[in-house]
Formats: structure tokens, sequence, C-alpha cells
């Protein structure tokens, strides 16, 4: 069922109804159907809902099934007749909700995951080529529900979808901070309900080696802390992916990010030392020898044990950041490069990728890695994953190499979801073929887990990594960023219903950081305030490690905070119209501001853990005074003293420095009302003092 978006059926559904394109906040579904046609009607449930599937899928489909009725029936309280699990057995064509599945579905790159949903009055069909796409169908059906004064309903509508891109990932870096099986699980049922299809696992890195090998068992025993997934849970994680649609990818990062490998069998490394594990984050020179054969040996066995345990076709060997230096210190390595024509460190990765690749293909993979693994004379079946910039995605597409693109979708670096949204893998200035533009399989959200604990890596991830998976799924031209917002948030609540912690957690949280069940006057900061981005938390004299607390005000905010978005965009509005209305709104925020310091002063007293945030707060309370006495000047015109200018710039740049690692979002909305209100005084020719 390949459903292709063609001109005259644009055309077609504008006259029927609502289209995709139109991106109606209607319909809070995130990613967007392909097509979408609204119809007249509502399907009731009630407690006769149930749900059958016929066909020919696997056995999958049965257990999403049951996911989807217990999903209604908690959501919507109703007590449903229809108990227990869907069976086989279960194919009443009259069902409320039927199912129809042609074949099963394979967990494979490219496999069909179309689906047609269709809901009347009457009944809700679900049609699919594959179960895959059929539990696409389900996940679409979950979003639609809705309510009003007479009960739960699914709206009557028609949607035709399949995805734009085949390789829609979320990458979880498991080796920095371990991030154990519930949050594995969870955040998969979090990827199956808005569509993602690959779980990359980062397994190996400086910080840990997280798989248990029982072909070298001092890698986990040595390497991990303790803190390793064991074989059986590694194929739990594989079944339980496998049962939602999702492949699952492996990473151990070679030559370089090697040091919790080295700690356990230091004679693979180019210098002749201890290693340990190590505990700050950055980029670091423990790095395989790649002259030794022994290497080569050690990977073989590993890399087969590796293989075994996953069933898909690609094995991610990592490949970057590695710089080099211990290469340079050691006098052998060097004589084999003399030796060996190897002109500098780039060559001699090169060389070593070379001697990996067959290893790979021996166990039955195609290599896949970051930008830096892509040399002349690789196999055109590898996978180039992009992290420089859309350069190397391109420029590998040209030479005939596939690729997804991660650049873009570093969703640990704390930008704002606009920024990864408009983010697409092919935009229109891609300069690529059609031919090339295939070669692009699509992207992954990438979350390195650095500043992540179990408690706080969701918050990182989503809502965020919805918008991301739409850009993945949906038509290019879905981009509305105003829509794509209203649609966010009621998604994340959805997400919630899911099981992910991302807002859940933040009130646990804040009633750690206040030492108690009051936290309203912290929740009045915390919603405007947002860790510091890009890397910038190490900055500063601050360096954390893998032990360090992440329980503090940096943890607890989130990015892309809604108040302060909202507030920027306010003033932005009021700046451009100065209606009444929206200037009542703007004064609301700013009145609670500043008055919420007194409010939180006693919170910071009791909680010392909070006494980083003083300032912070205090900047705020100052932003909002400073703030309401420039609505007054600009609503009345007034003139104001000669040294308000000078004394409200300096309340700006002030609460412009990081208080506890985070940001006040709302320093540059008030700056521009500042800027407004000088500019208003200069204009005004009257006496009146303000």
């Amino acid at each position: 069922m390949d459903i292709i978006y063609k001109p005259i059926i644009f055309c077609l559904c504008l006259l029927l109804g609502h289209t995709v394109l139109s991106q109606q906040a209607e319909y809070a579904l995130m990613p967007m159907p392909q097509e979408l046609i609204s119809q007249e009607g509502k399907f009731r449930i009630d407690t006769t809902f149930q749900v059958a599937v016929q066909g020919n899928p696997d056995e999958r489909i049965y257990a999403n099934a049951t996911r989807l009725i217990r999903s209604i029936s908690e959501r919507t309280g109703i007590f449903l007749h229809a108990q227990g699990f869907v069976k086989p057995e279960d194919k009443d064509a009259n069902a409320p909700v039927l199912i129809t599945v042609s074949r099963p579905g394979k967990v494979v790159l490219h496999e069909d995951e179309s689906y047609q949903l269709t809901i009347d009055e009457n009944q809700v069909k679900i049609e699919a080529p594959t179960d895959l796409g059929a539990i696409h169908g389900m996940a679409t059906l979950l979003q639609l529900l809705q309510a009003d004064t007479a009960g739960y309903y699914f709206p009557a509508l028609q949607i035709n979808d399949n995805p734009r891109f085949a390789w829609r990932g979320l990458m979880l870096d498991v080796a920095r901070h371990f991030l154990p099986m519930d949050v594995i699980k969870r955040n998969l049922d979090g990827m199956s309900a808005t569509k993602l299809n690959v779980l990359h696992l980062h397994l190996s890195d400086n910080q840990g080696f997280r798989v248990e090998s029982k072909v070298y068992p001092k890698l986990h025993e040595l390497g991990s802390d303790g803190q390793y997934f064991t074989q059986q849970q590694i194929g739990d994680i594989i079944a339980y992916a496998d049962a939602l649609g999702i492949r699952v990818v492996p990473e151990f990062d070679l030559p370089g990010h090697a040091t919790a490998m080295l700690v356990a069998y230091p004679e693979l490394g180019s210098q002749d030392q201890a290693y340990e594990i190590e505990r700050y984050w950055g980029i670091f020179d423990p790095v395989l020898d790649p002259t030794n054969d022994y290497t080569y040996q050690f990977l073989d066995s590993l890399l087969g044990e590796m293989a075994s345990l996953f069933p898909d076709d690609y094995f991610h060997i990592g490949g970057d950041e590695n710089t080099g230096k211990h290469w340079d210190q050691n006098p052998e390595i060097q004589a084999y490069m003399k030796a060996n024509n190897i002109k500098d460190n780039h060559e001699l990765q090169t060389v070593f990728n070379e001697r990996l690749l067959p290893i790979i293909q021996k166990h039955g993979k195609k290599m896949m890695g970051w930008d830096e693994i892509l040399q002349p004379g690789v196999p055109k079946d590898i996978v180039i994953q992009s992290w420089r910039g859309k350069e190397s995605l391109y420029e590998a597409a040209k030479q005939g190499y596939q690729g997804v693109l991660s650049n873009g979708y570093y969703i640990d670096l704390v930008q704002p979801t606009n920024e990864h949204y408009l983010n697409d893998p092919i935009p229109a200035d891609a300069n690529l073929t059609e031919e090339q533009e295939a070669l692009i399989l699509g992207g992954e959200a990438t979350m390195w887990s650095e500043h992540v604990t179990p408690e706080t890596v969701d918050s990182r991830i989503w809502p965020r990594t919805a918008a991301i998976a739409e850009r993945y799924w949906s038509p290019q031209s879905v981009n509305d960023v105003e829509d794509m917002y209203e649609r966010l948030d009621k998604i994340s609540l959805y997400l919630e219903t899911v099981g992910l912690m991302h807002l859940r957690n933040k009130g646990m949280l804040m009633r750690r950081l206040a030492n108690g069940y009051d936290t309203e006057a912290l929740e009045v900061l915390v919603d405007v305030i947002e860790p510091l981005k890009i890397y910038q938390r190490n900055a500063g004299g601050t360096m954390y490690t893998s032990f360090s607390p992440y329980t503090k005000i940096a943890d607890v905010a989130t990015p892309d905070q809604k108040v302060a978005r909202e507030f920027r965009d306010d003033v932005d509005h009021y700046l451009q119209k100065s209606t009444e209305e929206e200037a009542e709104a703007i004064r609301t925020k700013l009145s609670l501001w500043e008055a919420n310091h007194h409010q939180l002063l006693p919170t910071i007293r009791k909680s010392p853990v909070l006494k980083e945030i003083e300032d912070l707060s205090y900047h705020l309370s100052q932003l909002g005074a400073v703030g309401l006495e420039a609505m007054d000047i600009i609503a009345y015109q007034a003139t104001v003293p000669e040294e308000w200018p000078e004394r409200a710039k300096k309340v700006v740049e002030l609460a412009k420095q990081q208080g506890g690692r985070t940001e006040i979002m709302v320093v540059s909305a008030v700056e521009k009302l500042v800027t407004q209100a000088i500019q208003e005084e200069g204009r005004n020719n009257t006496n009146t003092k303000y």
C-alpha cells in the first residue's frame, strides 16, 4: 500500500476536508500522516469496545492490539466487556476495531510500514500490508482519542500513511551513564508511539563497557563498575523492541573511546601503561593499537560474540574522535607507519577500518560508523552516520554511500525544538539527484549521556524527539512551527500515559530540592530557566564527572520551556500590534516574577542546595519590575527619570548571567521591552514624570 502524495490528491483533499498540509491542530497527531481527510461523525467508545485481527500477521500484532484495548480502558475509565488478550481466533469482521494485515512484517531496513486508517460512526478499520504498518495505525488511533460532554470518541476520518524515511532512530548512550532496562523499555514505548523504528545503543566508551562478554569477561567485570546488561537482558531488549517493530543496532566504539576496554585488556592499547575507567567527560587519548595483530584476533572473537546477540544487519563501529596522540608517542607504531608509507594518523585509522571491515562481514554484518569511517575503497553497503555536518552526508551520497543524519538532532545539547524540527535531512538546497537522495536513509536523534541519569534522561529526550520523529516520517511540507508546538504540548501529555517520566519526575526532583512539599515558588522560577546549552555545563570551573550529583536545579530545568517561549512570543506580538489583551497577559507574568523572589527565599534558606539560585531568583524579580516599568512607559508615553535607562539595562545584563548552570529564558523579551520604552521616551516631548 504505497501512498504517494500527488498534487491532484492534494486538491481533492482540500475540497473534502482538512489535509495534512493544512496542519490543523484539531488533530493532535505527531507525526502528521501523509494524507488525512476529515469527515462528519464520531465513533463513540463504550463498554462493547473490542479489537479483532484478520489476515496473515506476525504474532506481535496480538500483543499490540491488547495494548490498544488496555490503553483505551485506562484513559477513558471504561470497564470494557473485552477482557484479557486479543487472540488469533478474534477475527470478527464486525468488531468495533478491525485490523487487517496481509503478511508478517520483518523488522529490517526498508520493510513496508504503510497503513490505512478509516473511522466512521460504526467501525474503525486499520488495513496494512504488514503488521508493522498496523502497529503504526494503532499508534495514530490512540493519539486521536478525544472527549466531549457525551463521552469519548474517535473523529471520523480517513488516513493514508507511510514514512518519508526508512531509518528513524533514537541513539541512547548507555556507556557514559548507564541506563538500565526500565529506561530502555519505556523509551522503546515512546519510540513506538511516535513511529521511530531504530534503537541505536552506544554500548562502549571511555566510561564503561556495558554488555556481558563470556569470551572476554574482564570487559564487563573491570570496565563497567558492575553496571552492564547481561546477554539475557540484551535478548529481552531485542525481543521487546521487535514486538514493537523496532530494530536494535549496537555500537562498540573503535579504535578510540576505548579506555574501559583497555582497563580490562591493556595489551590492546597503544601505550604500555595501566588504564583506569575515565570519570570525566571529553575526548581522551587511549586508543587500540592498529599495528598489533592480536588486536584483530581479539576483535574477531569479541565482535563475533556481540554480533550473535544482535540480529540486525547493521553493526556500528563508532570510529570517531581519535586524537592520535598515543599513536604519535609510540615508537613502534611510528616505525610501522614509516615502513608502510602511512603518512598520518588519518591514514592509519583507514588501515584499521580496512582490517576491521572483513571481520564485521565475516560475522554477517554491514558496517556502520560515524563520518570518519568514509574512506576510499570501502564497500557501498556501509552506512555513514553524519555528526559533523550535512556536507559529509551529501558527499557520501554523491559517492554512492547510504547515510543517516544526526547533525542537528543532538538532543543532549538542550536546544529548542524548532531548531531540530526545521533541520531537514534533505532540504531544498541539498543539490542531490533523486538517486542520491534515495541513499539518505533518514536520521537519528542522539542522546549522549554525560549529563543525564535514569531520573532525568526522559526529560532530555521527550517531548522534543516527537517533533524530530515527525521530521523523519511526515511530508517535508509539514513544517509550521507554531502548529508543531501546539500539537507537541498535547503529545507530551499523551507520552506520559505511555509511561515516560519527562513530566512526572520534574515534580519529584523539585520536592527533593525544596526539602518539602511546597514547590510553588520554585516551580515559577524553573518554568523560565533552562540548562546551559551546547557543552557549556562544564564551563566556568564546574567539572562534572560520572559520579557528580545530577539532582540540582540544572537537572530539574528542561529544554525549551513553554512558559518562557510563550512569553517571548507574547512580547513580540505586543510590540508589533500593541493590544490591551496581550499587554495584560505580559503584565500578569511580570508581576508574578517580580513577587516570586520573596516567596522563594524561605525555601532557599531551608535547603542549602538551592543557594546557587538565589541570585538567579533575584535577577528574575528585578526583570519583572523593570519589565512592568517598561510596559508603563510604552503604554502611557511617559518620560522617565534620567537614570532609568542605564538602571534598566544593568538589570537586563545581570540577568544574563548563569546561575546553577542555568539561564533565564525571558531576558531577551524584557530587553526588547526596555529598548522599546527607551525609544518611546525619546520621542515623548511632554513633561510628565514617571
